[in-house]
């Protein structure tokens, strides 16, 4: 989640028209920590080359998932996991008609009995961030599939630092033996970690 993310769509040109029905659902219930602008395209991007399955955790209310369902070729199914119950009913509600889209309400462990995945965006549980447990990639994707971790902050040198400290949770990342990873800078204050499955 990303603060101040559903605001950062405001006043956007040629958003896809499901990512609109999402920001109107997240300012109608009040939720302003949707994924930014720069994190759905990206995810939109990788969408499109994920052939057979999508994971994502931390659904809120379905603006990342309208991002990578708007950016999906037909026939992908895609799954996300929200654990608030509220937020995963408006969530459904957005993606209604859409069989290929699925909310779940459950924690973000869940997907391990939904995968393998070709793309998994982990937004919401699995990120390894604050103490929490990260996700097991070779558990989760399938053979070549790719990771991606929103909502770091760049950080220049090595190692990348977080107030100050190392910070471990994109460390996980980017030395997993499981992956090859990289951080991709999507603004001056915004950056992601996206790994692919090694053989």
């Amino acid at each position: 989640m990303s603060e101040r993310g559903t605001d950062a769509h405001q006043d956007l040109p040629d958003l896809p028209p499901l990512v609109r029905r999402a920001l109107d659902a997240a300012r109608a219930h009040g939720f302003g920590h949707s994924c930014r602008p720069e994190q759905g395209r990206l995810i939109s991007a990788l969408a499109a080359g994920a052939a057979g399955r999508i994971g994502e955790t931390g659904t809120g209310c379905g603006v990342g998932l309208a991002w990578l369902a708007s950016g999906a070729a037909p026939g992908t199914r895609l799954v996300s996991v929200e654990r608030d119950p509220a937020r995963a009913a408006v969530a459904a509600e957005v993606f209604a008609g859409l069989p290929q889209v699925e909310v779940v309400r459950a924690d973000w462990t869940e997907l391990y009995r939904r995968g393998p995945f070709d793309l998994l965006v982990l937004d919401g549980g699995g990120q390894g961030k604050d103490a929490g447990p990260a996700a097991d990639p070779r558990r989760l994707l399938g053979p070549g599939g790719t990771l991606v971790v929103d909502d770091f902050t760049p950080s220049p040198g090595r190692p990348p630092l977080f107030r100050g400290r190392p910070d471990t949770a994109r460390l996980h990342w980017l030395d997993h033996p499981d992956l090859r990873a990289t951080e991709l800078v999507l603004a001056p204050d915004l950056c992601s970690v996206v790994g692919t499955l090694r053989p």
